[in-house]
């Protein structure tokens, strides 16, 4: 993942920051509008909607036109490929998931926020005395909100090949919680080299980089079939067979 120090302007076009900052501008508006439902719901303890609305329209803002090809089971731990932010709402917005992410987003103030109004997970990946916690946290956030997501790559990729998945970040589902589905899922972007966030490129440059795209971004989560028998012994058989099922559909 991209880590320069500083925006590069240059590679946007002067035309283009007008369109960079109306959406930033729909997105801010779209986060004051449902965060009042999100606070009225949570009082009431209505099912966990307006992060889902969100992090749809959130996508769909920045130009995201996604479909969605075969099912996500329920109660389902997903493991998917991982190529830009617009992985997150794109599959947000197929199953409602939450995320796990690693204990590092909680130093930024605003995404530890909205990270955790999702039920976000935080993996603190080398502190081997909180698994146990990390265990029921994610037990938990299956049981709450039907799915749960992880990127085993640990960080984006090309979208042209996968990065070996690391069994070490599915250490909290390790032993899978009972009634608890683990299923694959490819994120098939149409103009992969345009979307991947690889390199020295910097958080932000990649963020602007994307909204300043006129043409659609249009994406395809494909829900593969889910993994079972021998695959499932532990977490890295689950690692293995998950690559595998990816790889195998990126061929086609």
């Amino acid at each position: 993942m991209g880590n320069a120090l500083a925006l590069n302007p240059q590679r946007i076009a002067p035309a283009a920051w007008l369109l960079v900052g109306l959406r930033v501008a729909a997105m801010f508006a779209l986060l004051f509008a449902c965060l009042p439902f999100y606070y009225l719901w949570r009082l009431l303890g209505l099912s966990r909607l307006w992060p889902r609305v969100f992090l749809a329209g959130l996508g769909w803002i920045a130009g995201a036109r996604v479909t969605v090809k075969g099912r996500h089971m329920p109660n389902a731990l997903l493991l998917a490929n991982h190529v830009s932010w617009l992985d997150i709402p794109a599959i947000a917005r197929a199953t409602g998931t939450a995320f796990v992410g690693h204990d590092g987003l909680t130093k930024v103030p605003l995404i530890r926020h909205l990270s955790s109004m999702n039920d976000t997970v935080f993996v603190a990946r080398h502190d081997k005395g909180s698994v146990a916690q990390q265990v029921e946290l994610v037990r938990t956030a299956i049981a709450e909100t039907g799915a749960l997501t992880i990127f085993p790559e640990g960080t984006t990729s090309d979208g042209v090949t996968l990065l070996p998945f690391k069994s070490s970040l599915l250490s909290a589902a390790d032993p899978l919680p009972d009634g608890v589905a683990v299923q694959p899922v490819y994120l098939d972007y149409e103009e992969v080299p345009d979307i991947a966030w690889v390199g020295d490129e910097h958080g932000v440059d990649n963020f602007v980089r994307i909204l300043a795209r006129v043409k659609p971004l249009r994406l395809t989560v494909h829900f593969l079939a889910p993994l079972e028998g021998a695959e499932l012994a532990n977490r890295k058989t689950i690692a293995a067979a998950a690559q595998a099922a990816i790889e195998r559909a990126m061929a086609y």
